[in-house]
């Protein structure tokens, strides 16, 4: 192989993905769901990276880190990184901008692995064979009936553990926890997101209340920007019940701010929103060093090599939008079995490939 294989091609497509039903949690609603798909050519194969973003983060593939990576040495994913947040200093390093650098940097990623033949959890360092899932979903849009068949359907899969949003109404969700409860029964965990809906005496006081039901996951009780606020609530939460938060984590200082602050429980991070695998790791290397578990967000397909390698990683989100999304997409999307999810080794990369005539009647 030779030494240096230089990119050749980058391009990006956005889809967008009506949902079933409009969808809602304790702050937000909504109809559709955009993925952003970058695609990056070297020697004789092709990777592919994706993020759940807006259509925007496409036209600063386009824009800004198309032209910056053609030429690059495609096996030096981390010079390659570090090429693109540099480039984007003057037009900031958060949000969209983030997004697109992060469907680059598991498009190079997918690329390498490729073209030295390997999975993208055996390039990564692969520690787990498998990992934990849990089920999310649980809208507050969803009718009584339809969050006890959801919830309960993961159940009955085999899914240890489920989590239902909350917050938008919280005296019915009250009703909800029982539903959730008496369809998941006993042994499943159950987990509540409150996407940042409550104040902080309002998220004790519902915390009392849920424990009653086992409730022991409580993610983003209030906005995760509110770190002292965070820190505030998870000393006081009931035993046995832990604070989770870090989807809304764009950098390594959003991470560090998070630990420094004592504000969670179990970092989340999202590899489609901290600027891909190589800043997910850098997160685990400060969950490590703070003796905390790290969760993965959404994106299932996507964090599986990832999770596989990360040294704190407690579970993967199943979460139902993009679920459904990738496997209308991509040959290869995982499968749980036994509440698992668990690499394909003999597939290159990530191990997935797009269904190009599916996905193109949502392309924007």
């Amino acid at each position: 192989m030779a030494e240096r294989i230089p990119i050749r091609k980058v391009s990006v497509e956005a889809f967008r993905v009506p949902t079933e039903s409009l969808e809602s949690d304790g702050t937000l609603e909504w109809g559709a769901t955009v993925m952003v798909l970058v695609t990056i050519a070297a020697g004789d194969k092709e990777g592919i990276g994706y993020s759940y973003t807006g259509r925007a983060a496409a036209s600063v593939v386009e824009d800004r880190l198309a032209g910056e990576l053609e030429g690059m040495d495609a096996l030096a994913t981390r010079a390659c990184w570090h090429r693109m947040v540099h480039s984007v200093r003057n037009v900031g390093r958060t949000g969209i901008v983030s997004s697109a650098v992060a469907a680059c940097d598991v498009a190079l990623h997918d690329l390498k692995a490729k073209l030295l033949g390997v999975s993208a959890a055996t390039l990564l360092g692969q520690r787990h064979e498998s990992v934990l899932i849990y089920g999310s979903g649980g809208f507050t849009s969803q009718t009584d009936e339809e969050l006890g068949a959801q919830l309960g359907g993961w159940a009955k899969a085999g899914l240890r553990a489920v989590k239902m949003k909350i917050g938008r109404d919280p005296a019915h969700d009250r009703e909800r926890l029982r539903i959730a409860r008496d369809a998941i029964g006993p042994g499943v965990q159950l987990f509540i997101d409150a996407n940042g809906a409550f104040t902080r005496r309002e998220a004790l006081s519902f915390a009392e209340f849920a424990a009653e039901y086992g409730v022991t996951w409580f993610e983003e009780p209030i906005p995760q920007g509110n770190l002292e606020g965070l820190c505030f609530v998870r000393e006081r939460l009931p035993a046995g019940m832990e604070v989770s938060a870090g989807e809304y984590a764009w950098k390594l200082a959003d991470f560090r701010q998070l630990l420094d602050a004592r504000a969670v429980d179990v970092l989340q991070a999202d590899a489609t929103r901290c600027a891909g695998f190589t800043e997910f790791l850098m997160a685990d290397a400060l969950a490590a060093a703070h003796e905390l578990p790290l969760s993965s967000h959404t994106a299932p397909a996507l964090h599986l090599p990832v999770a596989c390698a990360a040294l704190q990683f407690r579970n993967v989100e199943w979460f139902a939008d993009h679920v459904r999304i990738e496997h209308m997409f991509f040959d290869g999307a995982p499968v749980p079995k036994d509440g698992r999810i668990a690499p394909n080794l003999t597939r290159p990369g990530l191990g997935l490939e797009l269904k190009r005539t599916d996905a193109e009647r949502y392309a924007i």
